[in-house]
Parts: structure tokens; C-alpha cells; sequence
């Protein structure tokens, strides 16, 4: 059952500009996610084990996000606004709600350039709303300089092996569907690319593996790929740990041991884990001829913001 509930803001501002994504604001038009994904760091208590059940359509958020886009844009502080990062802005609801249509009319009135990470196909239903933002948005100064696009539009794939996106991401596309959804992304002219967030240790972290997506990034025409670790928060029933733990109980349990000994007690793998997948990442990246940030090596040189951080995205 979805439920309705009013909320006071809907425009988050960022700390600091994202070294990934690019972006200094955040809005998610639902609460939850339908899509499911056993590793989603927003899981918990809150929405149980199937997200879907405590799904929130944020009811009064068109009329709370004008007036803060407003306020922002009467100041000048324009900056990308990550549409959708603790919910998939177009899991299956958006088909009848149509908060994010909404939202991103919005965004295009105020002129503000957006970033969208999606799992699904239905992007595509609004690939003339975001050319508008993509030609009318404004953006930072040094962005204006470096970057000149008003929109820049990620698939997130985990892994290619669809037996295993089966199971983790029950709500999601599937790999090569979403591959072809950036794929005509990139034909409708748009900066386009792929998220590998997260990237599944011993599953699809392997060399054969990440050559695999990324070999298949590069087919389908992705300016970008941005490879992620996997994060696993929590130890109640309905927590990402929990949940992936069992999915390798009934997947490939030999994988148990290899799993605590990577984790232990903590959410994050180990900082030297990163470092090597960062390395393997980019040394396939570098033979398929596709970037490992959204900007190109000299525009983040220029920027002083490297890609080093591990961001959160859905």
C-alpha cells in the first residue's frame, strides 16, 4: 500500500559538491523505493523487508520544492540537484504519481541542471522535458567552463549476470536494459554513462567481470563509468547486512568467510580493497577507452576535485 504524507522540505543542500555526481543538491520525490535492491543503504525498520510496503508519496512536494527553488535561484546558488538519491526516481509508481515529471518542470523553470541515476526505462518518457534542462540549465561558474550541459543521465548496473540482479535488484531492469536505455540516451545527444555502484565483492569485482561491464558500457556508447564499492549498514532483520548476508547464504555461501573477513563488523571494505578495485577499474577503463569520472582527466585536474571519494547514489 502507498501511503501520503506532507513534508516541510524537499531540497537538500549538499555540504560540499559531490567529487562523482557533480552535485550540490539532492531531492527524492518518494520515500522508499520499489525497486527493492537488498544492498540499498536507506534500508532498515522503517520500510521493512520489502521497501515497497512503506512507500511514501511525498504529497505537497511540488509546492515546497517551488518555493525552495525559488529562494536559491533569487540568490544565484545554482548547482546540479541529484534527482533521486535515497529512491529511484522512476520505479513503477512514477507511472501514475508523476512526482519526478513534476520535479524536474520545476528544475526547468528555475533553470537548475540535474543528475539522474535510474535502474529503470521509464527515464525515457521525459527525454523532452531534459533536453530543455540540458540546453536552458545554469550552471556554476567553473562548471560553465569545464562542463556546459544542463543534465547528465547514469544507468547504475551492479553486475551484468542477471541471475544474481534478479534476486538483488527484484524491482529493477535488467542489466542490458538499462545499458540500452543509456544507449539511447547517448543517441538523443545527452552525457551519459554508467554507474557500477555498487560494485558486488568476489561477484562481479573480478577482473572478468569488471572487464565485462565495462567492455559493455563502452558498446552501448557511455561517455563515463564510475566503479563503487558496496556498503552494508545494519544488523536488524531489515538491513542492507543482514539481507545481502542471506542472499550469499542461498547464492554461494562459500562466499560467507570471504565476506567477514573483508567486512568484519564494519559497513565499509577496507580502504586497501578500494585502492586495488580503483586501480583495476582503471586500467580496463583505459583499455576500452572510457573515463572513470564524469569530467575528463584535465577538466577535474583543472577543477581541484578529484574523483577519490565513495558517494552514495541510488
Amino acid at each position: 500500500m502507498v501511503h501520503q504524507k506532507q513534508v516541510s522540505s524537499v531540497l537538500n543542500k549538499h555540504k560540499q559538491r559531490d567529487s562523482w555526481f557533480l552535485t550540490e543538491y539532492s531531492v527524492n520525490p518518494y520515500e522508499g523505493c520499489s525497486c527493492n535492491c537488498l544492498y540499498c543503504y536507506i534500508r532498515g525498520s522503517k520500510y521493512g523487508e520489502n521497501m515497497e510496503d512503506g512507500l511514501a508519496i511525498k504529497s505537497n512536494a511540488l509546492k515546497i520544492l517551488e518555493k525552495q527553488l525559488l529562494a536559491r535561484a533569487k540568490k544565484g546558488q545554482y548547482g546540479f540537484v541529484a534527482v533521486g538519491s535515497a529512491t529511484d526516481a522512476y520505479m513503477h509508481h512514477e507511472d501514475k504519481w508523476k512526482l519526478t515529471q513534476g520535479m524536474l518542470e520545476l528544475l526547468l523553470k528555475y533553470r537548475f541542471p540535474v543528475f539522474i541515476s535510474t535502474k529503470s526505462t521509464s527515464i525515457l518518457r521525459d527525454v523532452e522535458l531534459l533536453k530543455q534542462i540540458d540546453q536552458g540549465a545554469i550552471l556554476p561558474d567553473d562548471l560553465k567552463r569545464k562542463l556546459n550541459r544542463g543534465a547528465i543521465l547514469s544507468v547504475s548496473v551492479s553486475s551484468m549476470n542477471q541471475k544474481i540482479t534478479n534476486i538483488l535488484e527484484p524491482g529493477a531492469a535488467t542489466p542490458e536494459e538499462r545499458l540500452e536505455v543509456m544507449h539511447q540516451l547517448k543517441q538523443q545527444g545527452f552525457l551519459a554513462g554508467v554507474n557500477a555502484i555498487p560494485t558486488l565483492p568476489f561477484l562481479s569485482d573480478t577482473e572478468e567481470e569488471l572487464e565485462r561491464t565495462i567492455s559493455a558500457a563502452k558498446k552501448h556508447g557511455a561517455d563515463y563509468i564510475l566503479v563503487g564499492g558496496l556498503t552494508l549498514f545494519g544488523k536488524e532483520r531489515a538491513d542492507s547486512k543482514p539481507l545481502y548476508l542471506n542472499f550469499l547464504k542461498r547464492y554461494d555461501p562459500a562466499l560467507l568467510p570471504e565476506y567477514e573477513r573483508l567486512y568484519g563488523t564494519n559497513f565499509f571494505p577496507p580502504k586497501k580493497y578500494l585502492r586495488k578495485l580503483k586501480e583495476k577499474s582503471e586500467l580496463l577503463s583505459r583499455r576500452y577507452n572510457i573515463r572513470t569520472s564524469i569530467l575528463t582527466e584535465h577538466e577535474e585536474t583543472a577543477n581541484g576535485n578529484p574523483a577519490s571519494t565513495q558517494s552514495e547514489l541510488f
